[in-house]
């Protein structure tokens, strides 16, 4: 009866915000907006950190790889959600799902630990700065990035198998993409186990680059403190301000959304905080690294320059 049950269900229907209906074309302006200035700033981003030479650093280098896996992470997750507010298609396949949970589920991860990478370049060039290029080689940044990716994929099939195993009996997913917990309350079956590996994996990938996060950045500033001028402590402090946001909207978005007791979240509650981390924190980098960032706000004028001339 459970693989009956399994294979009558072969397709899903989204239902994103369907809780705010007399809104929805408000919706998709204010998401259509976020989504292109999304799209533009991180093409931007990896632009010019691709064509100057003076951004070919370890940071900026993980800046690119971060904007770039940005890109494809809301390509993933938001056009859907935009034809689903304009009533164009709710549906999605099985396939399709699975396929958008895998990619969505990699590339999270995939950007949590660039965003731990990034803090360790940020450790080694304020607590070792004669050793930074020698430490901070083309070789371990490389490394960093796949390790970064290759866990992500890891976890991803890890998690798609174990969710797609299951037999499903409804097909109304309370969501406007295919996230994990909404997938799951799907099933015809019990999925304690599910949700036990599942909160094993979100603390693995979420409080473990956290807590890498957090190590560096005291080291960083017990360092920091040591500085005797108060100048050079400004200018070290200024390297880590805008990863230090992201890092912050990122990592809290996501523990709440994976770690936070499934009980105590409404579902609009769910799909504010899905919002924050699919829809706002893609679009902080540009902002963030690159508006915020003189060196590479002179590196876009130089590009425009070089186009007009």
């Amino acid at each position: 009866m459970k693989k009956k049950n399994h294979t009558l269900v072969n397709e899903f229907t989204l239902q994103g915000f369907s809780s705010f209906c007399e809104h929805q074309f408000t919706l998709f302006i204010v998401f259509f907006a976020l989504y292109m200035l999304t799209l533009a700033g991180n093409i931007i981003t990896v632009a010019i950190i691709s064509l100057d030479r003076r951004l070919h650093t370890p940071m900026y280098f993980f800046l690119g790889m971060l904007s770039a896996s940005e890109t494809v992470y809301t390509v993933i997750i938001i056009p859907k959600m935009l034809c689903n507010l304009v009533g164009l298609s709710q549906s999605i396949s099985l396939a399709g799902c699975a396929a958008q949970m895998f990619f969505f589920i990699t590339l999270a991860i995939n950007n949590c630990f660039l965003l731990t990478a990034m803090g360790y370049d940020r450790y080694v060039a304020i607590c070792h700065p004669l050793r930074y290029t020698v430490i901070m080689n083309r070789r371990v940044c490389i490394q960093l990035v796949w390790g970064a990716c290759s866990i992500g994929l890891i976890v991803a099939m890890t998690q798609v198998t174990s969710v797609f195993r299951l037999p499903f009996c409804a097909t109304k997913v309370a969501h406007f993409f295919c996230d994990i917990w909404p997938v799951m309350k799907l099933s015809c079956i019990d999925t304690t186990v599910n949700e036990i590996l599942t909160l094993i994996i979100s603390v693995l990938v979420i409080l473990v680059p956290m807590g890498l996060v957090f190590i560096s950045y005291i080291l960083i500033i017990s360092t920091i403190l040591k500085i005797a001028s108060a100048e050079g402590r400004k200018k070290a402090f200024a390297t880590c301000a805008s990863h230090l946001t992201v890092v912050i909207v990122h990592y809290g978005c996501a523990s709440i959304a994976y770690l936070k007791p499934k009980s105590e979240n409404s579902k609009d509650e769910d799909q504010l905080i899905s919002v924050t981390y699919t829809v706002v924190t893609p679009l902080l980098n540009p902002v963030v690294y690159t508006l915020r960032n003189k060196e590479a706000k002179d590196a876009l004028l130089r590009a425009i320059g070089r186009k007009l001339s």
